[in-house]
């Protein structure tokens, strides 16, 4: 039986690992592998997943290390880190593309071939590691992608405005349905797809004249490249006059419903204090980091609307791909208690949620590190089951009572699992 089909609630984890290496000046690239310094320290951090009980790790592979120039391919690190995955029996949920690209594709996503450029890489890999990792999520978050790059003029390549979200949505769509193809063609039925988008909520005065086209779009467009990508995009699908006005070809949109890929799972990536922003009537927000509008804690009730309405959406089971409080041990410790309480809920109501993942296994740091001049150190989240504390020649992991509740709802999962083998 496929593993997210046998009725159990599998506990996971994940390393952040965004990847932007281009710089210009005021921007300094980020790679959350070097800053976290798992680059060295990745046998002893899969270590510490396995000593909680994680049972998968949501992990990426650097593609701007993998193919540092066009047609040249380096596999040397990410070999021992799949050996090691499979040496500790993690499954491995392989992020393809965890925002940016390698240094030498010219415009990035906006270039015309990066589409078939992401899918060979995807399908080199899935090839390479076919005996240790069959389940892939092609593009993590690629709405926030298309907003970053493609709306705020925020990441690369620096696009702005409505048409600009259009171009680059489109085109990280494209991309993500080649590389599922790819992968499939590589792994045939032993290939799984984790689909993952951010949970993005509307509230407050969205009926507000100045707000109320921009909310609805905004509603329907957190959806937008799941909606591309699976064939939900006709001429009856609410943005469907928005993307052709501002220019996706029609040829495009229908393409898309011609090579349409489903989620086999869907996750949900939900953050209790950033999931969820407000229109405030007669306030303008342009979005995004450089202009956040308000946000609000929905906790729980956000949470089970958000993996109901993806579960509904797209017909699939679903996980919580991503979730976590930045806070000491104590708070992070209790949205974990209600987060799994809701997915328990909303599993016994009949909603199939089929794993758990904290976010991440250790602490992170703020991608506000690009735009800054100071050290690592002041842009730390304290997000973690391991504390990263700054050592004398290396950053240490520091095992936190977050990793112990962890453990224990990890535990009692497998202890559950193995009461039912048994009788």
């Amino acid at each position: 039986m496929t593993w997210y089909r046998d009725g159990r609630l599998r506990f996971g984890l994940g390393i952040e690992n965004t990847f932007i290496p281009q710089e210009r000046s005021g921007e300094r690239a980020i790679d959350e592998y070097a800053l976290t310094e798992h680059y060295d320290q990745w046998s002893e951090d899969l270590g510490l997943a396995a000593s909680v009980g994680a049972e998968f790790m949501r992990w990426g592979i650097p593609w701007h290390l993998v193919s540092p120039e066009r047609g040249r391919w380096d596999w040397s690190w990410t070999d021992r880190v799949m050996d090691r995955f499979g040496e500790l029996s993690i499954r491995p949920v392989v992020d393809v593309l965890h925002y940016g690209t390698p240094l030498w594709i010219e415009d990035q996503f906006a270039h015309p071939d990066y589409p078939e450029f992401v899918a060979e890489y995807a399908a080199r890999a899935a090839d390479r590691y076919r005996d240790v990792a069959t389940d892939y999520t092609p593009v993590n978050e690629p709405m926030l992608h298309s907003l970053f790059s493609g709306e705020y003029a925020y990441w690369p390549p620096y696009r702005s405005g409505a048409k600009g979200l259009v171009e680059i949505a489109t085109a990280i769509a494209k991309g993500f349905v080649l590389t599922q193809r790819s992968i499939a063609d590589a792994l045939g039925d032993r290939a799984t797809f984790v689909h993952v988008d951010a949970s993005m909520r509307y509230a407050g005065d969205i009926d507000a004249p100045e707000h109320w086209e921009t909310a609805r779009r905004y509603t329907h467009q957190g959806f937008l490249v799941e909606d591309l990508v699976t064939g939900k995009v006709d001429d009856r699908h609410p943005l469907f006059d928005f993307l052709r006005s501002r220019g996706a070809p029609l040829a495009l949109l229908q393409w898309f419903c011609d090579n349409a890929v489903q989620p086999d799972v869907m996750g949900v990536n939900y953050y209790p204090r950033h999931s969820t922003e407000l229109f405030e009537a007669g306030v303008h927000h342009g979005g995004g980091f450089a202009d956040p509008r308000p946000t609000r804690d929905d906790g729980v009730d956000g949470l089970k609307e958000m993996l109901r309405h993806y579960a509904d959406r797209y017909g699939a089971p679903v996980m919580l791909a991503e979730t976590c409080v930045t806070d000491d041990a104590a708070t992070r410790i209790a949205w974990m208690d209600a987060s799994v309480r809701a997915v328990e809920d909303l599993r016994a109501e009949g909603t199939d949620v089929v794993g758990y993942t904290w976010w991440p296994l250790f602490d992170m740091y703020e991608w506000t590190y690009r735009h800054s001049t100071k050290p690592r150190a002041d842009h730390l989240l304290t997000m973690g089951l391991f504390d990263l504390v700054e050592g004398d020649s290396s950053l240490e992991r520091v095992r936190n009572p977050v990793a112990d509740r962890f453990a224990a709802y990890a535990r009692r999962e497998s202890l559950v699992a193995a009461s039912g083998e048994e009788g």
